[in-house]
């Protein structure tokens, strides 16, 4: 259970941060704006959050001990993503409030669960199917024309971990290469374009959602972003509807972000983060509070801030070495740059982002 805080905590506290990766760097530049101090717990050496917080620990996720004087060191405990071991989040959820809680975590760690507690609640999901075997694989595609999404179970991200399924796929191969690994299949899904939704929402349970954000990928990872996502009022209204409604199901602390296809039926969820995404980093440069300052403002326990867009907006990743033009991106006009710190521009890496704002029409 959860440690819950007993009142808002005030500027010179320290906010831990579990994860050193990008969304921790921009969690610890936002907390710093509210004159937070942050410590940075993760086992890579000059990670690019650990570059910009007050303090870091350098010590593997499992690590009890490192974790207990980490513990003792914050007022309140984050993480920056969400493939970190549940049992460390729930021994820190001992000594001090943790947010999102071990609970969150849980349901996005797995896709079979996650999928079901989407239905449990009755929002719309594609069909699914547990793999556990070969023959589980071949009866799934059978029920759905010998197509569909293989995916793991557990510890995918940007398209690892998964296969698209068809008539000429090689299944004795993708089995080989699955190993054993617990999984599941989707059907395939006609969708109009894929969106995300945000949500914060605080301990008192008090939401702020942000608009819908449409997405765009290439090879498995995220190119664009764009804001507003292109919606009706129906379905703009059935958006904010479903992100508030996962939020209170979970009891949920922080920003949580929702991954949507649209289709003619109505939205379908694809998959939560319970953390800050890539997907809404415009919101930085696009909102009057954006993602980073609102999920520490919910952890912190303050007054949410406002999620309006004053500008509509786009985002484009920076992978590998497309870093190496940013002083094109850096000359141009209502264009805010972003770079993580990383050291090595391998491909498919990313390096950093730009959104680029306009007026709203």
């Amino acid at each position: 259970m959860t440690i819950k805080p007993t009142a808002p905590l005030s500027p010179g506290a320290c906010i831990g941060i579990i994860g050193g990766g990008q969304l921790g760097r921009m969690l610890a530049l936002a907390a710093a704006e509210l004159g937070f101090q942050t410590h940075v717990f993760c086992p890579e050496e000059n990670a690019p959050a650990a570059q910009v917080s007050t303090f870091s620990t350098l010590a593997d996720y499992e690590d009890k001990p490192a974790l207990d004087q980490f513990a003792a060191s914050v007022d309140v405990v984050t993480y920056e993503f969400e493939n970190i071991p549940v049992s460390s989040v729930t021994h820190m959820e001992q000594h001090k409030p943790v947010f999102p809680s071990a609970k969150a975590l849980e349901v996005a760690q797995d896709r079979w669960v996650e999928k079901s507690f989407m239905r449990d609640l009755e929002l719309g999901v594609t069909e699914f199917y547990d793999i556990t075997s070969p023959q589980d694989l071949r009866a799934a595609l059978d029920a759905t024309n010998g197509e569909g999404i293989l995916k793991t179970r557990r510890f995918g991200y940007d398209g690892k971990g998964q296969w698209r399924l068809s008539a000429s796929s090689q299944l004795d191969a993708i089995i080989a290469e699955l190993d054993g690994q617990a999984a599941i299949l989707e059907a395939l899904v006609p969708f109009e374009r894929e969106i995300s939704l945000l949500v914060a929402r605080n301990a008192a349970g008090d939401t702020a959602t942000y608009e819908a954000i449409e997405n765009v990928h290439k090879n498995h990872i995220l190119h664009t972003s764009t804001l507003p996502a292109r919606l009706s009022a129906t379905q703009a209204s059935q958006a904010q509807t479903m992100a508030e409604k996962i939020a209170d199901a979970l009891d949920y602390v922080g920003v949580l972000a929702i991954e949507c296809f649209v289709t003619p039926q109505g939205l379908l969820v694809n998959e939560i983060a319970p953390r800050v995404h890539n997907s809404g980093h415009l919101t930085q440069d696009a909102c009057h509070c954006g993602q980073f300052e609102q999920h520490i403002r919910a952890i912190a326990g303050w007054p949410l801030g406002d999620a309006h867009a004053h500008s509509e907006a786009v985002m484009t990743n920076l992978l590998g070495e497309d870093i190496n033009d940013w002083q094109n991106w850096a000359a141009q006009k209502a264009t805010y740059l972003h770079i993580y710190g990383k050291a090595e521009a391998n491909p498919g890496r990313k390096m950093a982002h730009v959104t680029r704002l306009r007026a709203r029409r």
